[in-house]
């Protein structure tokens, strides 16, 4: 009798934690869907029209970020990658545009490698919201490790990632 209680003890704790596990991993699993345009609202379909022009479409998706539904197009414009993340009324949220790292102004240039220090930097783009750019944000590697770095317009680390 004693065995068949700590049994059934055991395997209601086992259901509670596979229960709680499967909940934690339900929104991650609905972080990011990938959608066909046909499934994109109307005013997003509008601005991706006019984001897009003269660019080749990769995809599009929808996201969940805090608590926000949000829509990116992923598209190349002139050999480079450029993702514009929208709002379901159509508005542009931000833009994620592929740069090279000689183009960009000396201050940004020497404050990403500075940030990368031993890393190579693979890939750079700016982020632009509300029609501003906002940061630079560089791909690293070390070794086999790979990271992301940010600075702001001016060059310098910024207090908090964009």
């Amino acid at each position: 009798m004693r065995f068949s209680n700590w049994t059934i003890a055991a395997l209601v704790l086992s259901c509670a934690i596979a229960s709680q596990a499967a909940t934690q991993q339900a929104p991650a699993q609905e972080k990011e869907r990938k959608l066909k345009r046909s499934e994109l609202p109307t005013a997003v379909q509008k601005t991706v029209d006019q984001e897009s022009q003269g660019a080749t479409i990769r995809g599009y998706s929808s996201e969940t970020d805090n608590g926000q539904l949000e829509y990116e197009v992923a598209m190349t414009v002139r050999g480079h990658n450029r993702d514009v993340t929208i709002a379901a009324d159509g508005s542009v949220m931000e833009i994620e545009e592929e740069v090279a790292l000689d183009s960009l102004p000396a201050p940004v240039r020497d404050g990403l490698k500075q940030l990368a220090g031993q890393g190579r930097i693979t890939k750079v783009e700016s982020l632009t919201k509300h029609g501003a750019i906002v940061a630079y944000e560089a791909h690293v590697r070390t070794g086999t490790k790979r990271s992301e770095i940010q600075v702001g317009p001016d060059g310098k680390p910024l207090a908090h990632p964009e």
